[in-house]
């Protein structure tokens, strides 16, 4: 796996991966932002890292989705490197059949064992998650 980086100033860059891909990033004020932050990408990347996995497995089980989402919330350190000390990520399923006894095992497996974004991520860094399930 390669990712390419450019410069476009002295706050925005962008990356191109292999396929030719391309995404902006800035460390732009709020007010100024036109993209993701790198620490905005890495959240990014744990919550849909898991996501995919967890699709996967709830229809491997048969069952209806008839929405799916995901947040993500960190918290970081005040001193460098402002590295995230807690993670929690949330899903929200709407469904008519998946149980919530299920879905937490599902979201377990997907978080803590498939993810490897956040297998990734320093072991001093806690992660949590929590679920919803929707009915239709």
């Amino acid at each position: 796996m390669k990712i390419k980086m450019g410069f476009k100033s002295d706050q925005e860059y962008f990356a191109v991966n292999e396929s030719g891909n391309r995404i902006e990033i800035d460390m732009l004020a709020a007010e100024d932002k036109k993209a993701m932050s790198p620490m905005q990408l890495l959240l990014a990347g744990v919550v849909s890292c898991a996501a995919v996995d967890l699709v996967a497995m709830v229809k491997k089980r048969r069952k209806t989705l008839v929405a799916f989402s995901g947040e993500i919330d960190g918290t970081r350190r005040e001193e460098y490197p402002k590295k995230f000390t807690d993670i929690h990520v949330k899903y929200t399923f709407t469904s008519p059949d998946l149980q919530e006894e299920e879905a937490e095992k599902l979201v377990n497996l997907a978080v803590e064992k498939y993810c490897s974004v956040a297998a990734t991520i320093n072991e001093s860094t806690k992660i949590t998650h929590s679920l919803e399930i929707l009915r239709p």
